[in-house]
């Protein structure tokens, strides 16, 4: 399965002059990533100065734009990340405004600390009851364990989670390894689904990793703007189409937006 990230909540034309902000730039980009095999797109919105934004009218333009454009062809998942600038309540209400086919939220933002549980257990038997397909942003194998800690008491329900390794990040300049993908999947249980996306020009021998291993993968601008000789990636087109020639020799298949949606959809018990 491949996810694309093509623009993520801080990245500007600065960085890539190809960076879609837009909802018809989106739109645009959404039928580029569907030709080259995406069939998952993680969704970022911005508001009229450029930052990231959280407002439900916002999306709703971005999603009817692709929608439009490439009809059921891609899964839609709606992010909920606080960019700094968004607390738990105002991440949750986005998502029970939209209810979307899928979100994605960051554990350690959605519930920073105990204080929070009691509204989290709350917003999940929501999304458990509107089938949206949920996947837990991961920095650390700690949160894995944290997550599975939170299940066992009831906070998050008692399902077949998705979980989305994130390795190294830009922020800190903390370069992604493949061999920093081993301590998460210690954690997680080999029947539940799983997706790595890798920051920086080594995100392709990550994601080359994740597949030899059976998990899935998220490419783009979001993460990384290179390809894997450190030259400017053309567009997030051409970082699908180098995945996915990766997938194509270990022998593996790639899925379509039906088995995506199959792997996204929550499993009861």
């Amino acid at each position: 399965m491949i996810c694309v990230a093509p623009n993520g909540a801080r990245r500007s034309r600065k960085d890539h002059e190809r960076i879609p902000l837009t909802p018809e730039e989106l739109a645009r980009e959404a039928v580029s990533c569907v030709e080259a095999g995406a069939s998952v797109m993680h969704l970022h919105v911005r508001a009229s100065d450029g930052g990231h934004s959280l407002d439900p009218a916002i999306y709703r333009s971005a999603l009817a734009a692709i929608r439009a454009a490439v009809g059921q062809q891609l899964i839609l998942q709606v992010t909920t990340e606080s960019a700094g600038r968004y607390a738990p309540p105002e991440q949750m209400a986005v998502i029970r405004e939209l209810k979307p086919e899928a979100a994605s939220v960051a554990l350690r933002e959605l519930i920073p600390d105990e204080a929070g549980e009691r509204a989290a257990a709350d917003f999940f038997q929501f999304v458990v009851g509107e089938n949206i397909g949920l996947q837990f942003i991961l920095y650390t194998p700690t949160e894995v364990a944290r997550l599975m800690e939170l299940r066992e008491r009831g906070v998050i329900p008692p399902a077949r989670h998705h979980a989305l390794f994130v390795l190294g990040n830009y922020r800190d300049r903390v370069p992604s390894a493949p061999r920093s993908l081993l301590p998460f999947l210690w954690e997680w249980p080999t029947e539940w689904p799983w997706t790595v996306c890798a920051f920086g020009r080594s995100e392709a021998q990550c994601l080359a990793a994740a597949v030899s291993f059976g998990g899935h993968v998220r490419v783009g601008f979001e993460n990384n703007l290179c390809n894997p000789d450190g030259t400017l990636a053309a567009s997030n087109a051409a970082l699908i189409e180098n995945i996915s020639q990766i997938i194509d020799r270990t022998g593996r298949k790639r899925a379509d937006v039906s088995q995506a949606r199959a792997l996204y959809m929550p499993a009861r018990g």
